[in-house]
């Protein structure tokens, strides 16, 4: 299993829509998520800095081809087109990044 965290910018004035959102997430996008070995994920929201911080453990082997379906599967791109409109990528991602990965520097059990 691997520990992973993500962070995107978030426009205060889509906050409450991206909360709505994510209480009701659809069922489909929750299935492809645990398809491709995603599990305990969580979104955290920090104001006023408005940062979204996301956590998931993948339990996988092939990380780039289980997060390829996800991209890949009609729905999930649906459910994008309202998420990504409320979110603010930072500058400093790399190329191709939506939300950036940050380093995991420690971990207690």
């Amino acid at each position: 299993m691997q520990r992973m965290g993500m962070v995107i910018g978030i426009l205060p004035k889509h906050i409450d829509q991206y909360k709505a959102l994510h209480a009701a997430v659809w069922p489909q996008v929750l299935a492809r998520l645990r398809e491709a070995n995603v599990r305990n994920y969580t979104i955290f929201l920090r104001e006023p800095e408005n940062l979204l911080f996301g956590y998931w453990e993948y339990h996988g082997t092939d990380f780039a081809a289980d997060m390829a379906q996800i991209a890949a599967d009609p729905e999930t791109q649906r459910w994008w087109t309202f998420c990504a409109p409320c979110q603010l990528p930072l500058a400093s991602r790399a190329p191709g990044e939506h939300w950036a990965p940050m380093e995991n520097v420690f971990h207690m059990d």
